[in-house]
């Protein structure tokens, strides 16, 4: 099912180091919001769509999902290469260097750990893609707000191809209820 190719979907190069940034990106990778919820949530509710159709994308999108944490994982790291344990502790991140030193941990921007109730699964698919177009929104939003907190040319490129990715998603996943809920009316 899956196809693991050595390199990121889009190229990662940061060469300032900037803890706080890492601090507030660190949310896509382990917040309700992030990249790990969206590829648990799509894995998971794939399984009780109708059809192949709706299958197939949940389990496409869900994939990329995962390269997005990867993505994610990488920059963070960039950002917080050759820091100090200072560092670390003035940028707000002491709590993360005393548990994991510079190990990626799945937090939020608060250092709230990551938990499976930041997605549901209900097996009505109409409301299993509601959810879907809003958590895209809703990373979409993030994506802004984060661009909003940094200048990094390095930084900045990365999110707004990550942005536009979730704007792709919400659309095939509106397309996706657009048809189920046809479907529906048909038949009823």
């Amino acid at each position: 099912m899956f196809k693991y190719v050595k390199r990121l979907q889009y190229p990662i190069n940061i060469k300032r180091k900037d803890l706080k940034m890492a601090k507030y990106l660190i949310t896509q990778y382990g917040g309700s919001n992030g990249e790990l919820a969206a590829a648990l949530r799509y894995l998971n509710q794939r399984y009780t769509m109708p059809d192949n159709r709706g299958k197939a994308l949940l389990t496409d999108i869900g994939t990329e999902e995962l390269a997005h944490v990867e993505m994610i994982a990488t920059m963070v790291y960039q950002l917080t290469k050759d820091a100090t344990p200072e560092e670390m502790k003035q940028a707000g991140l002491g709590g993360n260097y005393a548990e994991h030193a510079k190990a990626l941990y799945p937090v939020d921007a608060n250092s709230v750990p990551f938990t499976v109730t930041y997605f549901a699964t209900t097996g009505d698919p109409l409301a299993d893609i509601s959810e879907d177009m809003a958590a895209e929104q809703k990373a979409r939003a993030v994506y802004e707000n984060l661009i909003d907190l940094t200048d990094d040319p390095d930084v900045i490129g990365p999110l707004l191809w990550l942005r536009q990715r979730e704007i792709v998603h919400f659309a095939r996943f509106k397309e996706l209820f657009e048809i189920y809920e046809k479907e529906l009316k048909n038949r009823n």
